[in-house]
């Protein structure tokens, strides 16, 4: 089973205004509303593949209760821990006229330790040996930046396989726990070393480098050009898909979602890879953070190219 953590959830409300701008009224033309956070996304995109997982994390107040119950209506099995306060909501402005993104995200309701390690004890409940744990997104105010870090070390003694999805800090101490897999972009791979990564050439060494450090998995998201993947000491090149873009929001999260999914049903790893690219390239053409249907991933697929890097 595929368990995804989500401990600072969001409802994601997505608008699209055409010329955006600041200090002015700007009218809203189209808006959704989704579940959202990192690991729920990761859920969803899973169930559109025809997967099954648990999602797991902490919710507070109405649109806590929102996301359980849109999350259960969409066939996703859940395991939602409720505190006081309310789930953050997260605004999304797509701006289609000027090809811009803008995010405006709340920072969440503050969780105590005890709420935390009661979401820890829920979670090594289920654990079994061979299951795998999405460890994803941003932290609620009140946890400490070594959470994740500490809560590798757990999940890996239960026997399970351990995905990381985060940054900065929580990344930095994550990686010293050795999780099966991370996905930094460029930009958190030069923080993570400390200095400059100008050519693919460095970024492919460096990605190398972190590998041998003891994470099994290291993919390094490229955007649109596509993603390097690092696997048991080979180093393979995935060419992004050009599709028209609706929204990127949880593009990277798909990847997470469809290389997890892969790797639970055994698929070859440049196959696992492969379904990444397609999924991620699906959703990108999608408004918000609803998955893709498997119908358009199952088209982009023959689009998808991974080949190892042999130099």
């Amino acid at each position: 089973m595929i368990y995804t953590v989500t401990l600072n959830p969001a409802v994601d409300k997505t608008v699209k205004i055409n010329h955006f701008q600041t200090g002015e009224v700007n009218r809203v033309q189209w808006m959704r509303q989704d579940p959202g956070g990192k690991g729920i996304n990761v859920s969803k995109v899973i169930a559109s593949l025809g997967g099954k997982s648990v999602a797991m994390g902490i919710v507070a107040g109405n649109t806590g209760k929102w996301i359980e119950e849109t999350l259960r209506t969409q066939g996703i099995e859940t395991l939602l821990y409720h505190v006081s306060g309310q789930t953050r909501t997260n605004l999304k402005i797509i701006d289609e006229a000027c090809g811009q993104n803008t995010d405006i995200n709340e920072p969440g309701t503050e969780v105590g330790e005890e709420d935390l390690n009661r979401v820890l004890s829920l979670l090594t409940d289920q654990l079994e040996e061979g299951d795998s744990v999405v460890l994803a997104g941003s932290l609620p105010k009140g946890a400490k930046p070594s959470l994740y870090a500490e809560w590798i070390e757990v999940c890996k003694k239960k026997g399970a396989k351990v995905f990381l999805d985060a940054d900065g800090e929580r990344l930095k101490a994550g990686i010293q726990a050795c999780p099966f897999f991370i996905k930094p972009n460029a930009k958190e791979i030069e923080e993570l070393l400390g200095y400059p990564v100008e050519t693919e050439a460095q970024l492919v060494q460096a990605a190398l480098d972190i590998h041998k450090g003891g994470i099994p998995c290291v993919t390094v998201s490229l955007g649109g050009e596509g993603a390097l993947f690092v696997y048991e000491g080979k180093v393979y090149r995935g060419q992004g898909i050009p599709v028209p873009v609706g929204s990127t929001v949880g593009a990277g999260d798909s990847m997470v979602a469809a290389l997890a999914y892969g790797m639970e049903q055994g698929m070859e790893v440049t196959e696992a890879m492969g379904l990444a690219l397609a999924t991620s390239a699906a959703n990108v053409m999608c408004d918000g953070s609803q998955p893709a249907d498997i119908s358009q991933v199952k088209e982009l697929l023959p689009r998808a190219q991974v080949t190892e890097n042999r130099t």
